[in-house]
């Protein structure tokens, strides 16, 4: 494996520099190592980068890292913008909340509060909306669209979507719904199983909006479950009987709980630019489509947690160092073994922990028409399963691929999850982005087949100043992933082997 070292780092996002690509002769095919993996992640996941916050230090030094090692495995800008040239620009806004005021009024009197019952923030300098409070269930319906009067209101919102559901509109998308329709805020009901200091933190940490997208309420924020439950049944109702009407009626227009609300927020706004990283290897045959591969490489950066803790620093050594890292391992291979037929475009998307905006920035932005994309695939958190771990695939039953992908897992002896279980993640990836435009993309690899490893890390270093390099045991899935990747990209980028419909 051939690390190019970057120690000097430009100044400003503006100035990072283009890399120099290098000439690589095809050989024959070599293994993914564990060892190879895992020296990308100490890198991106050192304290050196910061936590890889988008519109820091830690994003220049990540997308110079990224571009300079995607330019040494022999790929040539991806973004087909020769003034703007391996860096795709994101403009994006940050609302970080500075102080907010709560009262809830029954019959014109004020109620009782406690401060972790409710947690707002404002999506401009100085907001306040003042209103009923509305209980709209999942917000929308199927469609994405907004049944009740919600014009001025302060609405709740369930955080979950329907069960027994998989294509319904994302929580973002229903919140940005009520919006459109008027909404004055959209405060989201967090199910206890959702741990409340994540929230808490989450809220305090600020939120992040692609600049083009003003389809924002005023303000936005979350309600404990059981606070939305008092406040429910002061209406004369509950929060359990509204849900179930919401999830089983034909129509559900929402229920006024009788109260009213007065929100204010003063919230301290950013405008910046942040990057998608993207490179390519030309193929041989233009024209003829192409193969995306793609990972986030952005986390949460030097501050997520407060002045006093001791280690304030969230690295994402799995979350998503180690997808970055499995990316550049399949990046060297691919360009060893190139030219295919197909172009084949890596890309590192920015503020993914944020709402896939880097993502949705890309499918709303493409370098190329997204009609071209043969398959698109997501690499993200794969250092959880060790190998031999069957292979799931996040996307599974939403295209006519599936049996080509299986056939390719098991020609390098992997097993198949053929269970549809991976897909409670579709909407929370990447991927997603893509899919939603009619782009056949997946997720796939052993890190969502092993529920019980996956749910360890989720209930424990996940988001945390834990999730670091020294803390990951076994990255032989991680590896086994990479091979894999291989192995799609060589199939459909081979017009012989796949040709599009």
């Amino acid at each position: 494996m051939k690390l190019y070292a970057i120690w000097t780092v430009p100044a400003a996002l503006g100035l990072l520099q283009c890399p120099v690509v290098a000439q690589n002769t095809p050989v024959d095919l070599e293994p993914t190592t564990e060892a190879d993996v895992r020296e990308h992640i100490a890198i991106l996941a050192s304290d050196d980068f910061a936590g890889r916050d988008p519109g820091t230090i830690g994003e220049i030094k990540t997308l110079t890292y990224l571009s300079q090692q995607w330019a040494t495995a022999g790929m040539v800008s991806g973004t087909n913008d020769a003034d703007k040239p391996w860096f795709q620009p994101v403009p994006l806004v940050q609302s970080k909340p500075v102080s907010s005021s709560v009262r809830i009024l029954q019959d014109g009197k004020s109620l009782k509060l406690n401060e972790n019952d409710i947690l707002i923030i404002g999506t401009a300098p100085d907001a306040a909306v003042e209103g009923p409070i509305v209980f709209v269930g999942y917000g929308t319906d199927g469609e994405g669209k907004v049944l009740g009067d919600v014009a001025g209101k302060i609405t709740l919102m369930l955080y979950a979507t329907p069960e027994g559901t998989e294509k319904y509109p994302s929580r973002d998308e229903r919140r940005a719904a009520l919006a459109d329709a008027g909404a004055a805020a959209v405060l989201t009901v967090v199910p206890d199983s959702f741990p409340w200091r994540a929230v808490k933190r989450s809220i305090k940490r600020g939120s992040y909006e692609r600049a083009s997208d003003d389809r924002q309420p005023m303000i936005t924020g979350a309600v404990r479950y059981d606070f939305a439950e008092d406040l429910l049944r002061l209406g004369d109702s509950s929060l359990k009987a509204e849900s179930e009407a919401a999830q089983n009626a034909v129509v559900y227009v929402g229920y006024d709980t009788g109260l009213t609300a007065d929100l204010s927020a003063t919230t301290a706004i950013r405008r910046f630019t942040s990057h998608n990283v993207i490179g390519k290897f030309p193929g041989n045959r233009p024209g003829s489509g192409a193969v995306m591969l793609m990972g986030h490489w952005d986390h949460f950066g030097s501050e997520c947690r407060p002045p006093e803790a001791e280690d304030r620093i969230c690295n994402g050594a799995v979350d998503n160092a180690s997808g970055m890292a499995v990316l550049t391992e399949v990046a060297e291979e691919l360009g060893r073994l190139g030219p295919f037929d197909r172009d084949i475009y890596f890309m590192g998307t920015t503020a993914e922990e944020r709402g896939l905006l880097g993502a949705y920035h890309y499918a709303d932005y493409p370098a190329f028409p997204l009609d071209d994309i043969v398959a698109a695939f997501n690499l993200d958190t794969t250092a959880i399963a060790p190998r031999g771990t069957p292979v799931a695939t996040i996307g599974r039953g939403e295209t006519d691929l599936d049996d080509e992908i299986d056939a390719i897992s098991r020609s390098l002896g992997r097993e198949v999850d053929e269970s549809l279980d991976a897909n409670e993640f579709i909407k929370r990836q990447d991927g997603w982005a893509f899919a939603a435009k009619g782009v056949p993309a997946f997720m796939i690899g052993g890190s969502f087949a092993d529920d019980a490893l996956l749910q360890k890390f989720l209930r424990g270093n996940y988001h945390s100043p834990d999730d670091e390099t020294e803390n990951i045991l076994d990255l032989g899935g991680a590896a086994e992933d990479a091979d894999l990747h291989i192995a799609l990209v060589r199939y459909f980028a081979d017009t012989e082997k796949y040709s599009k419909e």
